[in-house]
């Protein structure tokens, strides 16, 4: 019974403790009634509108940012080795003799080779794009999810390739689908395991070169695609300048690989740049 009697001693002691909390409490929250009683209807609905826009607002963002894309394509002349490649990033294995797509290849993968492993791994939707002049509209119908784009280039046979392949970029660099998105772009110099293939430093420069258009020479010549989407593009470089990948909206990067043998790290390390979480 003494226990009971100091339980009940100690609850009424701190019964008289909470006392003035819960007289501030009561004070403090009818101070905030009668503030609010004081505002205007008008000014609080427009700040609890303002309050709701702010909060889906955030959660638009939030939303956003999780549903990155995380497609990238594969586009280049025939012949570059895009099919090869992709097959490389799919199962590592090696597809000799492919002949010329007529259809995307598609396929979601996880990065896997050696210096992925000790990254966060995400699944990646690879899609190989047909190179042949007739087919490229296809590649409009994957832009508006493109988290990247893989430009292969042959460098065994670049220089009888080297306008085509420039033009073919041109027409992907001014396409406002990737300008105003800033998609990457990695020029992919294919086959460098053969001794007489060019190094990615000349054809970055042959490109640049070739892309250099003053007098939209190559902008009007560009056939593949119609009057409508000419007025809709971008131009490139600076008036007056001579251009380099440096002045594109978006970053452009160039790299090494080869299909047939497995190095494809530097290709593997821009896709995991362009949809890592």
């Amino acid at each position: 019974m003494e226990g009971l009697e100091q339980w009940k001693d100690q609850l009424e002691q701190l019964k008289s403790q909470l006392e003035p909390w819960k007289n501030q409490l009561e004070k403090c929250l009818h101070e905030a009634i009668e503030y609010l009683n004081q505002i205007p209807p008008v000014q609080l609905y427009a700040a609890i509108a303002v309050l709701l826009i702010s909060t889906l607002l955030l959660l638009s963002i939030r939303l956003f940012k999780r549903a990155k894309s995380n497609t990238v394509i594969l586009t280049g002349l025939s012949g570059s080795g895009k099919t090869v490649l992709f097959y490389q990033l799919r199962d590592g294995s090696v597809h000799q003799g492919t002949i010329t797509s007529m259809e995307p290849n598609e396929s979601t993968i996880v990065l896997n080779s050696d210096s992925n492993k000790k990254r966060k791994s995400k699944p990646v939707h690879i899609v190989d794009v047909p190179g042949h002049s007739r087919l490229r509209p296809k590649l409009d119908e994957f832009l508006p999810r493109a988290a990247g784009i893989v430009f292969v280039v042959d460098s065994l046979e670049f220089l009888p390739n080297c306008h085509l392949a420039s033009e073919y970029l041109y027409d992907i660099l001014t396409k406002a689908s990737v300008v105003k998105k800033k998609i990457p772009v990695l020029i992919c110099c294919n086959k460098n395991d053969k001794v007489t293939a060019h190094t990615k430093e000349f054809i970055r420069k042959q490109m640049e070169k070739e892309m250099y258009d003053p007098d939209d020479k190559l902008r009007a010549s560009r056939s593949a695609i119609s009057a409508a989407d000419i007025l809709n593009d971008f131009t490139l470089g600076v008036p007056e300048e001579p251009f380099t990948f440096s002045q594109c909206r978006n970053k452009v990067t160039v790299a090494e690989s080869s299909g047939l043998t497995g190095e494809i790290g530097q290709v593997e390390q821009f896709i995991w740049e362009c949809v890592k979480p």
